[in-house]
């Protein structure tokens, strides 16, 4: 009777290893299955998030996925640094989602004015990118800055000027006198013209409070010294 309980119990235990060893294999199966999927799978959708300057088309060439490869082919920090060789690119992250997707979030550095004179669109970092197309609502600078400091502080200060109101200057042209080196003439898009100092250009953040003042009259407002307004005759 003992020796019969003895081989129920092997056999039980025998049992036992088989279903394990199916379930390792299944899990095995299973595993090797999905990663197999996963390393196969390309990327189904790019959305591109928060670019102006740069086309949709642009960044994704950038990132060298135009061609949609597999999800696993290229890593996040690989699409992020190959984007931001671009000189418009001030931050890139890049993230992979559920489902194949990818997400570019693209923050880019605000263009300041266009150099007529080298054709060259001046940015927020003071980079110098040459340009191959127009831009809209961009101010222009129309003439050569001869005193190189004077551009580099032109530069650095008309960054001060708030997007609203660089919007509203049409042009920009260097026009020093005796008494100042760095002052200049901002022709506004409603025919006003405003002469304005690199040391006094937070002045022009106020160009829509003193608007009102003027009574709907053209002319030149001063604000390089004093505030005083010229009416055209």
């Amino acid at each position: 009777m003992a020796t019969t309980v003895k081989v129920k119990k092997k056999r039980l235990k025998i049992k036992t290893i088989i279903m394990f060893l199916l379930i390792i294999v299944l899990i095995v199966y299973l595993f090797f299955f999905i990663f197999s999927g996963l390393i196969n799978t390309k990327i189904k959708n790019i959305y591109i998030i928060g670019n102006d300057i740069l086309k949709d088309d642009e960044i994704i060439t950038l990132a060298k996925i135009e061609n949609y490869p597999k999800i696993l082919s290229i890593t996040s920090n690989e699409m992020e640094r190959r984007i931001k060789t671009n000189p418009y690119i001030k931050s890139v992250d890049v993230k992979k989602k559920f489902g194949s997707q990818v997400y570019v979030y693209i923050e880019e550095y605000l263009p300041l004015f266009y150099n007529i004179t080298n054709n060259k669109l001046v940015l927020e970092n003071e980079k110098q990118v040459l340009l191959e197309e127009t831009f809209n609502d961009i101010p222009i600078l129309i003439n050569f800055v001869t005193d190189e400091n004077v551009y580099k502080r032109l530069m650095d200060k008309f960054v001060k000027i708030n997007d609203d109101i660089k919007q509203k200057i049409s042009e920009i042209k260097y026009d020093p006198n005796e008494v100042d080196k760095e002052r200049f003439l901002f022709t506004m898009n409603d025919g006003n013209y405003v002469y304005i100092t690199l040391a006094k250009i937070n002045e022009i953040n106020y160009y829509m409070d003193i608007l009102p003042t003027l009574e709907n009259k053209k002319g030149i407002l001063y604000l390089d010294s004093g505030k005083y307004f010229q009416i055209f005759e």
